[in-house]
């Protein structure tokens, strides 16, 4: 689910949280808050850069995998891999 950033309209002073901003978490389809849940200023959605994850780097990582129990083996000749994180054989053949 998105997470959507609200702020009090300028004209009005609001409380504490929304003066401030605050974020919710809500579904697409749901409708945009109008009203501060604290104080029932009114608000308005703040366009906010998305948060993108980019690229798979750190899941990769010789340390996460070891960690959450996987092993790596890059190749290194025809049909031999050689072990690089993890436990496991050192090295498997085709042969």
């Amino acid at each position: 689910m998105p997470i959507y950033r609200y702020q009090v309209l300028a004209a009005h002073p609001g409380c504490d949280q929304c003066a401030r901003g605050f974020e919710v978490m809500q579904k697409m389809a749901d409708a945009p808050l109008i009203a501060c849940p604290r104080c029932q200023a009114p608000l308005r959605k703040v366009i906010t850069a998305a948060n993108v994850a980019a690229g798979s780097a750190r899941l990769n990582s010789q340390s996460h995998l070891e960690k959450h129990g996987f092993t790596q083996y890059r190749k290194v000749g025809k049909g031999v891999y050689e072990k690089t994180a993890g436990k496991g054989p050192d090295y498997i053949s085709g042969d």
